[in-house]
């Protein structure tokens, strides 16, 4: 009697909590937390994009693009080690680093990098040979 009894009360005790708690991520990956950047497109001898302005404490989306015209890397190790990174997703495959300094694209493609945004300053992503044309700014507040 008292079996059937403990398992009936959990199942109300679930169904008490409100539906968001037992869907949804909290905290640091709630979807009121996440926010998707402009685009990155690598093009040889194109600017990055405008600065960026990003919340410690904000998850974030950016996709990078590559359109093949060289061979190009995204090279930002300050940045990089201020930010967690989540996930880097590359044609379906997730890769989960612990640290990062670069990214190179040996031809055209996507890839998609989720992070935290944590120490505040001021960083930059930059292509290695590109100049001040091809930069990004990026401020941690």
């Amino acid at each position: 009697m008292g079996r059937g009894w403990g398992r009936g009360a959990a199942i109300l005790a679930l169904l008490a909590l409100p539906a968001q708690a037992q869907d949804a991520p909290a905290g640091l990956f709630a979807a009121t937390n996440k926010q998707d950047l402009p685009e990155i497109i690598l093009s040889a001898g194109e600017p990055l994009g405008p600065p960026w302005v990003l919340k410690s404490g904000t998850y974030y989306e950016v996709e990078i693009t590559s359109d093949g015209s060289q061979e190009l890397a995204l090279s930002g190790p300050d940045f990089f080690r201020a930010i967690w990174i989540d996930e880097i997703v590359i044609e379906g495959l997730e890769i989960r680093p612990l640290g990062l300094d670069s990214v190179e694209f040996d031809e055209a493609g996507t890839m998609e990098i989720g992070f935290i945004a944590i120490k505040p300053g001021t960083y930059t992503l930059r292509t290695p040979q590109g100049g001040e044309t091809q930069t990004l700014r990026i401020t941690i507040e």
